[in-house]
């Protein structure tokens, strides 16, 4: 099954960590948690761990996120955690992973599984959709 919806991010806060030892390389790696809001066929929030290393400037680098989602698919309410991850060289999205933690699911989401994807419209809208099963 598919479900879609677009989301907004209500906030995103760097967090103080530093790698031990710090090496030094051409683009730093930032952590930040981020919470999100979605709207369609997908209805709730998200808590996220992000992970990045990103240049600002050039619009390139790699990031990782953890999400935890609290809500509803399809009308089906629960929670559970996805994991995903994407280059960019600019405009681009490349080398994407996106998948639905096994056994995470709750209520009307446990044994959900799938995986899904991410994307942004050049105004800057962005997407998101579960390719899933409920088991």
């Amino acid at each position: 099954m598919r479900a879609s919806a677009t989301f907004t991010v209500a906030s995103f806060v760097p967090a103080p960590v530093a790698p031990d030892p710090d090496f030094k390389t051409a683009v730093d790696v930032g952590v930040a948690t981020m919470l999100k809001h979605y709207e369609g066929e997908i209805e709730g929030r998200s808590a996220t761990v992000f992970v990045s290393a990103y240049d600002q400037n050039a619009g390139v680098g790699t990031y990782v996120a953890m999400e935890s989602f609290e809500g509803s698919v399809a009308g089906r309410s629960g929670a559970f955690n996805f994991a995903h991850s994407a280059t960019t060289h600019g405009e681009d999205r490349d080398a994407e992973y996106f998948v639905i933690v096994p056994s995470s699911g709750t209520g009307e989401l446990e044994g959900i599984s799938g995986t899904g994807g991410l994307s942004i419209d050049g105004d800057g809208t962005h997407h998101f959709w579960l390719d899933y099963e409920l088991g």
